[in-house]
């Protein structure tokens, strides 16, 4: 090979490392914005997902309409990732002090107030185009979950009860699930609600036993602090709580043995959860409450098998 050849040869390789650095450093600045908006921990996002596609296909009773069925799964993503932003703008001076959550973008000061809050902006307008699809009424029940979304993060400083808020908000795509299809809200709908409230509140409350020892220390409230000792109890009563609503919605809805079997399965997974709580340990905690993920999906599962299951020919 002549000298012109390996000139070639070599500024063919210059070009590929230099490709490879730019990428590289394109990585290395979004990586915050990836963080930021929890998109490296889909465990929330799941937990949104599962119950409101349960809700469609309630209210559908079966599968619903692509186009409404796409729009709320990508705002499940879109909303849940603006929730996180929010949530870091409201706890950036918290975060630093919490073992949990010291190394989020904006509490290690990679990321700023300005560039979380273009971020925001750039998520909210996502979730309005989503939203304008839907039908008028889906339009003001979007309106306030993004209200209830907003205070969340601010009620763990004057309230003990941040959970119920919380219970709130990620049940809120339940209700709106019902309009988008039907523009009403059946007692069907009302009780799966209830039970996906009460569940939330059950394991967001495994989730603040996590940071109770940080939170106590900084002056952040929870149900985990109020209830002391009482916490894995008042965990069980909830799920128990979260049982009965789904065994009265199988009477309700007609929903046949698919989704029975799953209602059985999901409290062998509260079992399951008490069990990793029964000492209060750290880690422990943190695993049952990410297996609340296995809850949702056992949910959406056992109510899209058995509309699937009814309708096939006998």
């Amino acid at each position: 090979m002549d000298s012109q050849g390996h000139k070639s040869q070599y500024n063919g390789l210059g070009s590929s490392v230099h490709a490879s650095n730019r990428d590289s450093t394109v990585l290395h600045h979004l990586r915050p914005y990836w963080e930021l908006m929890r998109l490296d921990r889909p465990v929330g996002t799941f937990l949104l997902l599962w119950p409101t596609l349960a809700a469609l296909w309630l209210a559908s009773g079966g599968l619903p309409p692509i186009g409404i069925l796409i729009a709320f799964t990508l705002g499940c993503f879109v909303m849940r990732a603006a929730g996180c932003v929010v949530n870091d703008i409201a706890d950036r001076d918290l975060d630093p002090h919490v073992a949990r959550t010291r190394t989020r973008p904006l509490a290690d000061g990679r990321l700023n107030v300005v560039q979380a809050l273009i971020c925001l902006a750039i998520l909210l307008a996502i979730g309005l185009a989503i939203v304008f699809t839907l039908n008028p009424i889906t339009r003001w029940m979007a309106l306030v979950g993004l209200l209830v979304a907003v205070v969340y993060p601010f009620m763990k400083r004057f309230t003990h009860l941040p959970q119920l808020g919380l219970g709130i908000a990620f049940s809120w795509g339940i209700p709106m699930a019902s309009t988008a299809v039907t523009e009403t809200i059946s007692m069907e709908i009302w009780l799966l609600f209830w039970a996906s409230f009460s569940w939330i509140v059950a394991y967001d409350t495994q989730y603040a036993m996590v940071d109770r020892e940080d939170d106590v220390r900084i002056g952040i409230k929870s149900t985990a602090i109020l209830l002391g000792k009482l916490d894995v109890y008042v965990i069980a009563a909830l799920q128990l709580v979260v049982l009965a609503a789904l065994l009265i919605l199988a009477l309700m809805a007609n929903l046949n043995y698919p989704y029975l079997a799953s209602v059985a399965i999901i409290g062998g997974l509260f079992g399951y959860q008490a069990f990793l709580t029964r000492n209060r340990e750290r880690d422990a905690c943190f695993r049952a409450f990410k297996n609340n993920t296995v809850v949702g999906f056992f949910l959406f599962a056992g109510m899209a098998l058995s509309f699937l299951t009814s309708s096939m020919p006998q």
